[in-house]
């Protein structure tokens, strides 16, 4: 009947098409299955590894996913070409739709490039206490975009990833051990040496701070102190001791309380500034 309808060559060309269209579609449904199973061996592998290396679970369940899409993306590309439908226009179209959403995206992109940073390298972790674009709290949540911390009033703060990246970022619970400094100032005629034999005593009964080095760091060491300066009212000294991180406010608050009580009690006096005002009669 086909026959009849179309001529011979016509007839001829459309059997050679269809015989090479069926072959073409076999190949591509073979590149397919063997293709979607590679896709699927090939990210459960790249997870597994990210797993062992502890790569955080956000970062290494968003990579694979990336991984999954742009592979799909190519197999795709190749059962067309093997179709026989031209893939040049195909590609442009998606590079041009790509170039569009990136110039619309682009500060999510670098969000997104601060968080891949932040995950891999690990300036920091959940639980640190940071102070980074103006907010200092403790870290609870590092997320793709975003990182949120806790201040110490209970306010919950989200910061984009990218500017947490690439600015100035500290740290205050990245060391084991930390040092804590503190100023005292006394009045001019104080007997140095006994207010430094008062505030030794305070430091070294003192259970949470550090009396001497540890095992475990280089840096810790023995409780000091020294006259910082002389200044208009009196003078000061500085007293810097170690304690662990965890104690660090405590060791603060702690040593500036009972120090003044102590040096109180012996009597030391504590300058002030004070402004005399002389009244001339004329």
């Amino acid at each position: 009947m086909i026959e009849k309808i179309l001529s011979p060559e016509t007839y001829s060309l459309l059997v050679e098409w269809a015989l090479s269209f069926c072959k073409n579609l076999i190949v591509a449904l073979i590149v397919y299955f063997v293709g979607s199973f590679l896709i699927k061996w090939g990210v459960r592998l790249i997870t597994k590894m990210l797993e062992k290396s502890k790569v955080d679970r956000s970062l290494y369940s968003f990579l694979t996913s990336i991984v999954n899409v742009v592979a799909w993306f190519l197999l795709i590309i190749v059962i067309v070409s093997i179709l026989g439908i031209e893939t040049s226009s195909f590609i442009a179209l998606f590079a041009s739709a790509g170039v569009a959403i990136g110039m619309a995206l682009s500060g999510t992109l670098q969000n997104f490039a601060g968080g891949v940073m932040i995950l891999l390298f690990k300036p920091f972790k959940v639980g640190d206490f940071i102070e980074a674009q103006g907010y200092a709290g403790v870290v609870k949540e590092i997320q793709i975009f975003n990182t949120v911390i806790r201040t110490g009033d209970a306010q919950i703060i989200i910061i984009p990833n990218g500017g947490l990246s690439t600015g100035t970022m500290k740290n205050s619970t990245a060391e084991q051990y930390r040092r804590v400094d503190l100023e005292f100032q006394f009045a001019y005629g104080s007997d140095v040496n006994e207010v430094r034999q008062a505030i030794a005593e305070v430091i070294s009964a003192n259970p949470l701070v550090l009396q001497g080095p540890v095992d475990d760091s280089e840096n810790v060491a023995a409780p000091w102190m020294g006259i910082s300066k002389l200044g208009d009212s009196g003078v000061t000294i500085l007293t810097r001791s170690w304690c662990k991180g965890a104690d660090y406010w405590t060791v603060y608050f702690g040593l500036n309380e009972t120090i003044y009580q102590t040096l109180k009690t012996k009597g030391f006096m504590f300058p002030f500034n004070r402004m005399d005002v002389n009244i001339l009669n004329k």
